[in-house]
């Protein structure tokens, strides 16, 4: 698809209003969209006003206050129609997120089919909001819990998953009962614009009015900020850097409000001396590369045995060299550009100061120019030798930059080989960060060790799969500085409800619980 069929195909204007509550608006600061594959412009989004962003505030609890008397199944029967909304567009929006993050045309229609897929999980789900009941001490009582819809969702999205982390939060909240309010990165808003005009359309045909899907496009010192101190806003959750979500933390918590914090990432890969290196490699691959090393699961440490060590170093650096980089929405491009100038200049600092630190740049680390690599952001993909206690790999870089760093003696076994995995576990865990992470061993014993309390003390834990590309079945998040915030799968609705215990007497008296006596006879 051309430029221009992509946006006529998802309603996408040269300019476009960046406010959404039912009625579209915007009439503050235009901000020009450029693409990362050749810096030219796409189109604009005129951000909302912060009386606009009031306005729009007031018609999403408006529209949460209707919503909630919706039975859940029906709530689910709409986000069916979503998912299918999003089925018809998938070519579309998947080229938008290339067009405007920069990520390879697989990964742009993976993240709408991710989208597709929660909205199926949630659709499941609608029917499955269970409470408990639970035994009563005293005689002829009934205890149980339900849960009720908690509100208006803020939802706080990053430019490297500019659509699917939304989908996370809003088709759960859908069908928990609750309204959205979606406020997207400044860098990739035209995706937010054209998703809200996909679900204002099932909204529309199912009478829904105000619409349960807001949006507010603006700066994160304006409206972020605005949405953060918001008491109508009694759940925020929030994608971003380990810093962002600070202080998500700190100013949502001051007001005693929830949050849902999934930040940062330092994801490292051990690969031991039993591991399978021809599984391994790709998943490496994949972990470091894909999305130009931008995702929060990117793979980031390579913990390797002494023994297999130089193996495994070489087939890297040999596929490294294979890599095709170059326009995103081309067939066979497997890494497109970093997202902007700010990450090329942090990436490029990363490799300095990993040479700074003692460490050696083994192939990568150079920007790219010229006619075949427009608009100065494409970069080669870096590895090199370190140390984990280095600054520069305790802080994550968001770009395609991987540390190798060795373990153990060349000619461990037996119990030796379990006390040398305890020294990678301990160098794995000592980040801040704490999402996701993983093992290749055709070890048993191995494996079930490093799943073990014993073992990551990451969110996500995988054996013989990379650290990139979590599945929406499973609750996605992370530990220490990443958050511990859940998402998507698993039980994770719980979060966009509030709990409350029930109990209910159907005797004639009116005992106490603990056996107290109030007799005032």
């Amino acid at each position: 698809m051309t430029k221009a069929q992509i946006l006529s195909a998802l309603g996408i204007e040269n300019t476009n209003p960046g406010g959404f509550d039912g009625r579209w608006v915007g009439s503050g600061p235009n901000l020009d969209i450029r693409s990362p594959i050749d810096g030219e412009r796409i189109a604009s989004v005129t951000q909302v006003t912060e009386a606009e962003y009031d306005a729009i505030v007031d018609r999403a609890q408006a529209a949460f206050l209707e919503w909630r008397k919706v039975p859940a199944p029906k709530r689910g029967e709409v986000v069916r129609q979503l998912g299918n909304k999003l089925r018809e567009k998938k070519e579309a929006l998947g080229a938008l997120v290339t067009l405007e993050m920069g990520k390879i045309k697989a990964e742009g229609q993976g993240e709408v089919q991710e989208m597709i897929d929660i909205c199926d999980f949630a659709v499941g789900l609608s029917r499955q909001l269970y409470g408990l009941t639970m035994a009563s001490e005293r005689a002829d009582h009934h205890m149980r819990e339900q849960w009720h819809p908690v509100g208006v969702v803020g939802v706080i999205s990053a430019f490297n998953f500019p659509v699917a982390v939304w989908s996370w939060n809003a088709a759960l909240a859908a069908v928990c009962g609750d309204a959205t309010l979606w406020k997207p990165s400044e860098g990739t808003p035209l995706t937010a614009v054209a998703v809200t005009k996909i679900a204002a359309e099932v909204c529309a045909e199912n009478g829904i009015d105000p619409a349960i899907f807001s949006l507010a496009v603006g700066t994160g010192a304006t409206i972020g900020d605005r949405l953060l101190h918001d008491t109508r806003i009694p759940l925020v959750s929030a994608t971003g850097s380990c810093a962002v979500g600070k202080r998500v933390a700190e100013v949502v918590g001051k007001r005693l409000g929830r949050s849902i914090l999934e930040l940062g990432g330092n994801n490292a890969i051990i690969v031991t001396q039993n591991a399978n290196l021809d599984m391994a490699l790709p998943a490496i691959l994949f972990g470091a590369v894909g999305t130009a090393g931008q995702r929060c699961t990117s793979t980031r440490r390579i913990i390797v045995h002494r023994s297999v060590r130089d193996a495994l170093v070489d087939r890297l650096v040999a596929a490294y060299k294979g890599i095709k980089i170059g326009n995103p929405l081309e067939d066979g491009t497997l890494m497109g550009p970093l997202v902007s100038q700010r990450a090329v200049t942090d990436f490029v600092s990363a490799k300095q100061a990993v040479q700074d630190e003692g460490g050696t740049i083994l192939c990568g680390g150079e920007v790219l120019g010229g006619d075949d690599y427009p608009g100065g952001q494409y970069v080669t993909p870096c590895i090199a030798t370190a140390n984990n206690d280095f600054a520069i790999v305790q802080h994550e870089t968001f770009g395609p930059i991987l540390y190798i760093i060795e373990y153990g003696s060349a000619d461990a076994t037996g119990s030796a080989a379990i006390d040398e995995l305890d020294e990678a576990i301990a160098i794995h865990n000592a980040v801040p960060q704490g999402l996701s992470s993983s093992i290749f061993t055709d070890s048993f014993r191995e494996a079930e060790y490093f799943l073990s309390h014993r073992g990551s003390d990451c969110g996500i834990a995988n054996v013989n799969i990379g650290t990139s590309g979590a599945e929406i079945g499973g609750a996605f998040g992370g530990e220490k500085e990443t958050g511990g915030g859940r998402e998507s799968g698993s039980d994770a609705w719980k979060a966009y409800m509030r709990r409350q215990t029930n109990t209910v007497n159907w005797s004639t008296d009116l005992p106490l619980a603990q056996g107290i006596s109030f007799d005032v006879g």
